[in-house]
């Protein structure tokens, strides 16, 4: 391993010349006028992953965005991984708040600054830079490694979720290595095992035919926007448990080891309030922050419309209101019994001068990976290798849908081996990557190549 690490260290500028060139692709999978760039961004991974030392290397074309496939299988009877990342990147607006082009990578202050930077180029390109190594270095891989990278994650991965449902023989593997979540904190060796699960619905009350006259009609009729507001506030008790019948019904308790756990990563409230820009944090009584964010489900109103919300008056009862309704869930709920649970109990809050509708968008499962898991505990050796550093394990609060697809269809474990950090701005403005995670990311991913290797 000496010589695959001294490989990596060496050529750490190289690294970094190639991943710009990666970044200048405005490879936007939601905007139709940047097809082109889709189509030459996908080929440019195709074109790393062959100059690496793949085997096989195809660019699959979708009814969507095309996805990116690979392997080299000539480790036989050794384990297989299959490494997922994405190479489509969220749009760049609000643009006059970029300090620099966002497709104009900048380095500075040891961090590379682009859109994509994080989510998910620098993070993905890691892994092909470590197969690469091996390669260079000893002139095989000692076990089995798949690529499967896709152009459609920012806007659902739509064809990638189709293309595992009908290939999975081609990606038959022993686990899925992913990076695309984030470190604990800068320079703490991290790996994430859960991730929270969603259910997400529109809402919309109807009252009166028509806009009527606040003053002629005010007083006589239902005011939709009023009974909305009046629904929403009852979904939350007083110390902020849903009120959903049977909500919690499934809810997988955290075990003492998980709890301890996080009482070790010595979080402060009173630090995460002040990057909020808040006087004090707000959530279910009787839970840590953290644990409130990672382990525990939730129920938020992401957006609420109804009536006039122009400049200046209009004394306006608005014939219609809506809402957009996210729930996270945690492992063991079930986004289709709980879109069904809300749908139920939400109809029962309104009283008979509205009609209620509730539509059921989207949905995805949470996800868990057991921390005694081969897999977790090769990357958990790698990462402190790596590091030099003892590991700490986190959940996620968000959701990343595809991988419950891998671990449902592959049956196989997913490893989250996130090497961003949640303030690199992804999503927004000035996105960037530490470059030192970037290079301690292709050493642990060498290492997991080399410890996984041997389970």
């Amino acid at each position: 391993m000496q010589d695959v690490i001294s490989y990596i260290k060496d050529n750490q500028q190289n690294y970094i010349e190639e991943l710009k060139d990666f970044l200048r692709i405005p490879s936007i999978s939601t905007l139709p006028e940047n097809k082109d760039d889709i189509n030459r961004c996908a080929n440019f991974v195709a074109d790393k992953l062959r100059n690496a030392g793949m085997s096989r290397v195809e660019v699959i074309q979708t009814e969507g965005h095309p996805l990116v496939y690979s392997e080299w299988l000539g480790a036989p009877g050794k384990p297989t991984v299959l490494v997922y990342g994405h190479y489509d990147v969220q749009p760049v607006d609000p643009i006059e708040l970029w300090e620099n082009q966002p497709f104009d990578p900048v380095v500075k202050d040891g961090k590379i600054f682009a859109r994509g930077a994080t989510d998910d180029k620098g993070q993905m390109y890691m892994h092909i830079k470590s197969i690469e190594a091996f390669f260079k270095t000893e002139g095989s891989l000692p076990l089995n490694v798949k690529f499967i990278i896709e152009g459609e994650e920012e806007i659902g991965s739509e064809s990638l979720e189709s293309f595992i449902n009908n290939n999975t023989d081609l990606l038959k593997c022993d686990t899925v290595l992913v990076s695309d979540t984030a470190l604990y904190d800068e320079g703490i060796p991290t790996l994430t095992y859960g991730l929270r699960g969603l259910s997400y619905l529109e809402v919309e009350v109807t009252g009166p035919n028509r806009d009527l006259h606040s003053g002629t009609f005010g007083g006589g009729v239902g005011n939709p926007v009023n009974i909305l507001a009046g629904m929403i506030a009852k979904l939350h008790d007083k110390n902020g448990k849903i009120t959903i019948p049977h909500f919690y019904d499934d809810v997988l308790k955290l075990t003492k080891k998980e709890r301890d756990n996080f009482k070790s990563l010595k979080f402060s409230d009173k630090k995460f309030a002040k990057e909020l820009g808040v006087a004090a944090l707000e959530g279910e009584s009787g839970f840590t922050t953290l644990e409130r964010l990672w382990a525990r489900p939730t129920l938020d109103c992401n957006g609420i419309i109804g009536g006039f919300t122009g400049k200046g008056a209009k004394t306006v009862i608005a014939s219609k209101a809506s809402a957009k309704v996210s729930m996270r869930l945690v492992p063991n709920q079930d986004p289709k019994k709980i879109s069904k649970l809300f749908t139920k109990y939400f109809k029962s809050l309104a009283p008979k001068s509205v009609k209620v509708q509730v539509t059921d968008l989207h949905g995805a499962l949470p996800a868990l990976t057991p921390l005694d898991n081969p897999a977790t505990v090769a990357a958990s050796v790698a990462m402190e290798k790596a590091f030099d550093k003892k590991i700490v394990y986190m959940r996620e609060g968000g959701s990343v849908p595809i991988v419950t697809v891998f671990s449902k269809k592959l049956k196989a474990p997913v490893v989250l081996m996130g090497l961003g950090l949640n303030t690199e701005n992804l999503h927004s403005p000035n996105e960037h990557f530490n470059l030192t995670h970037f290079q301690l990311g292709i050493m642990s991913s060498a290492y997991f190549i080399k410890e996984f290797s041997t389970k």
